[in-house]
C-alpha cells in the first residue's frame, strides 16, 4: 500500500510539472506575442511621430499634406506643397527628423545595452557619465580645432568631431567597467558613485576647455551643451550617421549575449558566449552609438533610461525584443520631445535636453523609489 501510495505520488509530481511546463511556455509565447505585436505598433507610432515632426513649426505645410508629397510626387493637380514649404520641409526639417531618429534609437539602444551588460536598470551613458566623458572629446575637439588640432581636422575632417567623442565616450566606459566590476558582479552604488566621479572629472576637464574658449565657441558651447538638434543638416549626418548606423545594427547581434550575461558570467561561459570578447564589443557599440550622438546633438539625457524601463514592463526583459522595440520607441520619444520644444516657446526654440531631463528626473526617482520598496506598482 504504501509502495503504490509513492507511486501514486510519483505519477501526480510527474504530471504537475509536466502542466507547469506547458504553462510556462504558454507564458513565453504570449509575451513572446505581446512584444512582436509592441514592435509593430511602435514601428507605426515612429512613422506618424516622423509626419507630425515635418509638419509641425511655423510652415503651413499639414501632416496631410507632406504624406500625400510623399505619396504623390507627380499629381496632375501640381504638389500639395508650396515651392516655399518643400525647401522648409526637405531641406530644413527632414534633416532634423533623421538626425533626430538616429539619435533617439542610438540613446535609447546604448541605455538597454548598459542595463544588460551591467545587469541593473540604472545604467545609462548619462548617468553613469559616459556623456560627459563624451561630451569632454567634442569639446576638445570644438576648442582646439583651429590650434593644436588642426592637422587632425585636416585629415579626419567632418569625422573628427564624432570620433573624438568615441574616443571619450569609449575611455569612460572602460574605466566605469573597470571600477564597478568586481569577481563578474557589478555593484549598483559603486557604478553610481563612480558614474558622478567620471563625469564630475570630465566636467572639470571641460570647464578648462570653455575657459580657453573664444566667445564665439563658448557660445556654440553653452547651446550644445543643453542639447538640440537645431543645428542639423546632412553633413553632420553624413559624419556621425555611419558610425550610430553600424552601432544600430551590431546591437541585434548582443541579444543573445545580453540574455546569458542576466544568469551571471559564469553560467554565460558555460552557455558557449566568450564573455569577454562579448563584453568588449558591446562597450564599444555603447561608446560609438552615444560618442557620435552626442558629437552632433550636446547633451540629451535620460533616453537611454526611461525607455528601456518602460518596455521591460510592456514587453519584458528579452533583448531579442526589447533592443528594436527601444530602438523605435527612442527615435519617437526624441522627435516628440523635440516637436515640444519647437512649440512650447514659440517662435523662439527650448533646448530638447530640457524637456527630457524634465520628464526623465521624475521618472529616474520613481525607479530608486520602486527598486527601495516604497511605491508599490
Amino acid at each position: 500500500m504504501a509502495t503504490r501510495s509513492k507511486a501514486e505520488r510519483t505519477v501526480v509530481d510527474s504530471v504537475a510539472g509536466s502542466v507547469g511546463n506547458m504553462e510556462r511556455r504558454a507564458s513565453a509565447g504570449d509575451r513572446s506575442a505581446r512584444a512582436k505585436f509592441a514592435i509593430v505598433l511602435l514601428a507605426v507610432l515612429l512613422g506618424v511621430t516622423v509626419l507630425l515632426s515635418l509638419a509641425s513649426g511655423a510652415s503651413d505645410a499639414s501632416a496631410l499634406a507632406v504624406a500625400r508629397d510623399w505619396l504623390f510626387p507627380s499629381m496632375s493637380d501640381g504638389s500639395p506643397l508650396s515651392e516655399r514649404d518643400r525647401i522648409i520641409v526637405y531641406d530644413i526639417r527632414l534633416p532634423r527628423v533623421v538626425l533626430g531618429v538616429l539619435i533617439g534609437s542610438a540613446l535609447a539602444v546604448s541605455g538597454a545595452v548598459m542595463q544588460g551588460l551591467f545587469r541593473n536598470p540604472l545604467a545609462d551613458p548619462g548617468l553613469v557619465g559616459v556623456s560627459a566623458g563624451a561630451g569632454l572629446g567634442a569639446i576638445v575637439v570644438i576648442v582646439l580645432g583651429g590650434t593644436m588640432l588642426g592637422p587632425l581636422l585636416a585629415i579626419l575632417d567632418i569625422y573628427t568631431l564624432p570620433l573624438a567623442a568615441f574616443a571619450g565616450g569609449l575611455a569612460t566606459t572602460l574605466i566605469l567597467y573597470r571600477v564597478a566590476t568586481r569577481r563578474g558582479q557589478t555593484s549598483i552604488a559603486t557604478m553610481l558613485l563612480a558614474g558622478i566621479a567620471l563625469g564630475a572629472m570630465a566636467g572639470a576637464f571641460s570647464g578648462i576647455m570653455v575657459y580657453l574658449a573664444d566667445d564665439r565657441q563658448l557660445r556654440d558651447l553653452t547651446f550644445w551643451g543643453l542639447g538640440s538638434l537645431a543645428g542639423a543638416t546632412w553633413t553632420k549626418i553624413a559624419a556621425a550617421g555611419p558610425i550610430i548606423a553600424l552601432a544600430l545594427i551590431a546591437s541585434p547581434f548582443l541579444a543573445r549575449g545580453l540574455n546569458a550575461l542576466a544568469l551571471g558570467e559564469a553560467a554565460a561561459h558555460h552557455l558557449g558566449i566568450p564573455v569577454q570578447r562579448f563584453k568588449n564589443v558591446a562597450i564599444v557599440s555603447v561608446a560609438a552609438a552615444t560618442g557620435a550622438s552626442v558629437a552632433v546633438s550636446g547633451g540629451i539625457g535620460f533616453v537611454g533610461i526611461v525607455v528601456p524601463h518602460l518596455l521591460r514592463l510592456l514587453i519584458g526583459p528579452d533583448n531579442r525584443y526589447l533592443l528594436p522595440a527601444s530602438a523605435l520607441l527612442g527615435a519617437s520619444m526624441l522627435l516628440l520631445a523635440d516637436a515640444i520644444s519647437r512649440i512650447i516657446v514659440a517662435p523662439a526654440e527650448l533646448p530638447i535636453g530640457i524637456i527630457t531631463a524634465a520628464v526623465g528626473g521624475p521618472f529616474f526617482l520613481w525607479i530608486l523609489l520602486r527598486k527601495r520598496g516604497l511605491l508599490d506598482l
